[in-house]
């Protein structure tokens, strides 16, 4: 009778125990993680260590790169440090919902449907999908692309794009699927081998790779007709006071001239928009 009295009271503890860390875990997704990041002066950026020049890995192993700038630039400002997480792109959602980060800031393009999960800082540069190629294989047009392979970074806004204009240029890939890849960096190795005949990548991305490249007049660069994006902060939807105090240190720099300058040191020239008419 006693074992029998102690497994129901065990049985009854283990209920107890899994409601808890249920609702911790739900509460955990629901509150405002403000005051606890500056108590501790760190807040953590996940980003696709890759993506130059707006956060990549550089030789000496160091990050580097247009938003890194600008997220300690924004923290800098409330005495918080900034710690970078490199993270799979395709699940930056995931890694916000489960606190691994506490923002997404690499080039993050907003789209309806990221704002279904996401809340987004105030939009602060202009980026645009283009199609790159090699000249030799002369592809002038999104059209001349009939039958041919086009390489797309997973999760990537030019997926999205793709996806959702399929009249730009999927009508036209070969069998009107793209090759997709983890990172442009193995995109482009598919594309000087000839594996892949085309590629939609952002302009920022594909500019400064290019420029940083020996063979860069073997490329061609075709604009098309897909609609401007602008980047801004992903972080989560309970993060209404992150959302302000970034907001507010976007305008400062802006204001100040901090952000063109940034923008300068990595674009050659202020690509910036002013994100207070931009707001989300």
């Amino acid at each position: 009778m006693r074992k029998r009295v102690s497994i129901v009271i065990l049985g009854l503890l283990m209920l107890f125990s899994l409601a808890g860390l249920s609702g911790c875990s739900q509460k955990k997704m629901t509150t405002d993680s403000w005051s606890t990041i500056k108590q501790n002066k760190r807040v953590v950026v996940g980003l696709d260590d890759s993506f130059v020049p707006m956060g990549f890995r550089a030789k000496d192993g160091q990050l580097k790169g247009f938003d890194i700038d600008l997220a300690r630039a924004v923290f800098k400002r409330y005495g918080i440090k900034v710690d970078f997480q490199t993270i799979d792109w395709s699940m930056n959602a995931t890694e916000l919902r489960n606190h691994t980060i506490d923002l997404i800031w690499n080039g993050y393009t907003v789209t309806p449907e990221r704002k279904r999960v996401v809340r987004f800082s105030d939009d602060y540069l202009q980026n645009k999908q283009i199609l790159v190629t090699l000249k030799k294989n002369n592809i002038n047009s999104f059209q001349q692309m009939k039958e041919k392979e086009l390489g797309v970074q997973t999760g990537s806004s030019g997926y999205s794009s793709l996806e959702s204009n399929p009249k730009l240029l999927k009508q036209y890939i070969h069998k009107q699927t793209p090759v997709l890849y983890d990172t442009f960096n193995e995109a482009f190795i598919d594309l000087n081998a000839g594996r892949i005949q085309g590629m939609l990548i952002d302009r920022v991305y594909a500019n400064y790779y290019i420029a940083h490249q020996a063979n860069r007049k073997d490329y061609q660069v075709t604009q098309g007709n897909f609609a401007p994006e602008n980047f801004a902060v992903g972080m989560r939807k309970s993060d209404k006071t992150m959302q302000k105090k970034i907001n507010a240190s976007l305008r400062v720099l802006y204001k100040d001239g901090t952000i063109a300058k940034i923008s300068r040191k990595w674009f050659g020239e202020d690509d910036t928009i002013n994100p207070a008419n931009y707001g989300n």
